[in-house]
């Protein structure tokens, strides 16, 4: 997890923390952390999000015991599509929406793939980084490099 912490905090830096643990990943790429200031944080990936959820571990226990919060972290509905569709997870590998939610994206089958946790995590805060001050429903042109 080493990787992903380094990945974490060279592809969200402009959020302004310090990643200094994983506490939790799910099969989305979902990522809740630590940083140096004992906060609790976690990305979205699938909607190029990285938000404080909890500022101490009391506050972090509370909210990842609501029901919501359960339901919304195992994404248990896509989890079995996704798993039906494409298989099993290999080693360092995630399933992910091949075009993300927030620019046009679908939660259905044929918007699922799979991707390396690192490039993910990598993905989603570069292009974070180039929506983040954008206005709700602005138009975008996407150019998307190889």
């Amino acid at each position: 997890m080493e990787k992903i912490i380094t990945e974490i905090n060279k592809a969200w830096n402009w959020k302004g923390f310090n990643a200094t643990e994983i506490v939790r990943t799910n099969d989305f790429g979902n990522v809740i952390f630590k940083t140096d200031k004992n906060e609790y944080w976690r990305i979205c990936p699938e909607e190029i999000s990285c938000g404080k959820i909890a500022k101490s571990e009391s506050e972090f226990d509370r909210i990842t015991a609501d029901s919501e919060f359960i339901e919304d972290w195992e994404m248990t509905n896509l989890v079995n599509i996704a798993k039906s569709e494409l298989g099993e997870l290999k080693e360092n590998e995630k399933y992910c929406l091949k075009m993300s939610a927030v620019i046009g994206g679908e939660y259905e089958k044929s918007n699922l793939g799979k991707i390396s946790f690192a490039e993910l995590i990598a993905f989603s805060g570069d292009l974070g980084f180039q929506i983040k001050d954008l206005k709700d429903g602005q138009k975008i042109k996407l150019n998307i490099k190889n």
